[in-house]
């Protein structure tokens, strides 16, 4: 039975190759229109590295951020107890 196995996988593997050299040869690569590549160059930007740092450095945003995590947490926890809660005592009657 494990010779079997084995040459299924000598067998799946030889598929495999045959059909990685087919779409090799099949399948070429192509190249976007230059006029769409300066489009999105042109509204890809990346920040100096300056201007990342001040972002991380910027403590009233992290607070607000966190602040806001938090809250979203208390409120799915506060409604999953309430769900639990009214779930529950339908059961018990």
């Amino acid at each position: 039975m494990n010779m079997n196995k084995q040459k299924m996988d000598v067998h799946s593997e030889l598929e495999l190759e045959e059909l990685e050299a087919h779409l090799a040869g099949t399948l070429k690569p192509v190249a976007p229109p230059r006029r769409f590549v300066r489009s999105l160059r042109g509204r890809i930007r990346i920040p100096p590295r300056e201007e990342i740092v001040s972002r991380l450095r910027d403590w009233n945003r992290w607070v607000f951020v966190l602040g806001g995590v938090i809250s979203g947490i208390l409120a799915i926890l506060t409604v999953a107890r309430a769900l639990f809660h009214f779930c529950g005592r339908r059961n018990m009657i």
